[in-house]
């Protein structure tokens, strides 16, 4: 009887294929759901929500946005894995969610290298290192002699342990030798707001949000954190211009579907997704939103993440970083 049962096994391994193969060659027939593990209003929520309403349209079936945030994303990271792989449950997701909630959560139960299925990566923030007007180090090179003349007595502010903010300031910590002190906030918002007040002198945050205060010359600008100058800070050198070597930061936005969606449906909302990112008025609103387009391959995609997720790693080992 074991072969009967070995066999009515493998009739219904073949039978779930074949329906996945034929759903894959009429996709999309129905609305497709985005769980977005993001606060609504945010500006990774706003780059996702442009992208889908054009992909909408390109597919012939509405995305419709699901938000559901959470444990700092882990809420709605692990709902999407539960879904079924059939292209009709997505997640739009940002690195934060997929590089350091893992690692730092205990509770977290997904793994981002085997649970989720890369469609494409759809925006960058970039990110500058700022200062209050009234601190002392006016470039990164006299922030580093100053930091290193007066070790553990420079204050530097963040989203929470664990946040962006802090992980970009402990990799710039690790590639100078600069000993800081950290002042976790609750939220990047307040976090800012102090740096601006002066009461805390130092932050990395994204240029879409230190922007306006830069402008208004309530902050300075210090270095970016790109390969490249910013578009959007054209004056500003890079870390790496300004002496801090193999130092880079930005953040991504992405979209990825449940492991073992099937490589058709994969390749067709990869399509969908890039086809978007071209597009001239979506890309004129990321831009406007702070954000750059940078859509890419599934593998591509898939490198970068292994990459980020390796990276994250060895920042959170080297600097004892835990979440209570």
């Amino acid at each position: 009887m074991t072969w009967l049962r070995h066999a009515a096994i493998g009739a219904l391994c073949v039978l779930a294929q074949s329906a996945l193969a034929q759903g894959a060659a009429d996709y999309p027939s129905r609305p497709i759901q985005m769980i977005i593990p993001l606060a609504a209003g945010s500006a990774g929520d706003v780059a996702l929500r442009i992208v889908a309403a054009k992909m909408s349209g390109d597919l012939g079936k509405q995305i419709v946005i699901d938000n559901q945030p959470g444990a700092a994303g882990a809420i709605g990271a692990e709902r999407a894995t539960r879904a079924a792989p059939d292209g009709y449950t997505i997640v739009g997701i940002s690195d934060s969610v997929l590089t350091s909630v893992p690692l730092l959560n205990k509770n977290a139960r997904f793994d981002p290298l085997k649970d989720f299925a890369p469609v494409s990566q759809i925006v960058t923030n970039e990110w500058v290192l700022v200062a209050h007007p009234s601190f002392a180090a006016k470039t990164v090179q006299e922030l580093i002699e100053l930091a290193k003349a007066k070790p553990d007595q420079i204050d530097f502010s963040s989203g929470g342990n664990g946040s962006p903010q802090q992980m970009a300031m402990e990799l710039f910590k690790a590639r100078t030798g600069v000993r800081l002190v950290h002042v976790p906030y609750r939220g990047a918002t307040g976090a800012l707001t102090d740096v601006v007040a002066g009461t805390v002198p130092l932050m990395f945050t994204a240029i879409a949000v230190a922007q306006p205060f830069l402008k208004d010359g309530k902050l300075r600008a210090l270095a970016t954190g790109g390969p490249r100058r910013s578009d959007l800070l054209p004056d500003v050198p890079t870390a790496a211009e300004a002496g801090v070597a193999g130092f880079e930061w930005s953040t991504w936005t992405s979209i990825m579907a449940p492991a073992n969606t099937p490589a058709e449906i994969i390749a067709r909302l990869n399509t969908t997704a890039l086809a978007a990112l071209k597009d001239a008025e979506v890309r004129e609103k990321l831009l406007a939103l702070g954000v750059v387009p940078n859509g890419n391959s599934p593998d591509a995609f898939k490198v970068n993440l292994a990459r980020d997720y390796a990276r994250m790693a060895e920042i959170i080992r080297a600097a004892g970083i835990k979440v209570d």
